[in-house]
């Protein structure tokens, strides 16, 4: 369930891997549908989906905005888009009678690994449970308990450290 930290397109990228107990098509709606998204996603979603539409971000802890646009878009198996300066890669495979997701994360800077992964890691188990029928809401950009206990584990693991940490 931990994700990976690995060279993918020449740029440092954080990778994982989950098997969903849901079919291909509930989870596709969960990771492309812009209200789906609230629950689980860091930000509100806003724009269409559709390639080359453009995406803006908005995070709900503070006033910051980010754009991005739809860079790939293969449904229901495939969704990628850019997030600011990284790309998030979404690929969907049905595996029984659920689906395996598998979540790509580039990005430029290294230091940013043990951060980025933890804070992933958070919005993927906040999918399941979502997936699951548990209530979920955007999570927050805050270091709280688990993202900092994910964070120290993201480290012994050998994932590059250094950049800020939201409180710190």
């Amino acid at each position: 369930m931990h994700g990976t930290y690995e060279t993918v397109d020449g740029r440092p990228a954080l990778t994982f891997e989950r098997r969903l107990a849901h079919p291909l098509e509930r989870v596709w709606r969960a990771v492309t549908d812009p209200d789906e998204l609230g629950h689980w996603f860091p930000t509100a979603v806003s724009g269409e989906v559709a390639p080359g539409a453009r995406l803006t971000f908005d995070f709900p802890d503070d006033e910051m905005t980010l754009e991005g646009e739809v860079v790939e878009l293969e449904p229901p198996r495939r969704f990628a888009f850019t997030f600011g300066d990284d790309v998030l890669r979404i690929e969907l495979d049905a595996a029984g009678d659920g689906c395996m997701l598998r979540f790509t994360c580039l990005f430029d800077d290294p230091e940013r690994a043990s951060r980025d992964a933890a804070g992933w890691h958070v919005c993927l188990d906040l999918l399941e449970k979502h997936l699951g029928g548990t209530a979920t809401q955007t999570p927050s950009s805050e270091a709280t308990p688990e993202w900092r206990e994910l964070y120290e584990e993201y480290q012994r693991r050998g994932l590059p450290v250094g950049a800020p940490v939201p409180g710190d």
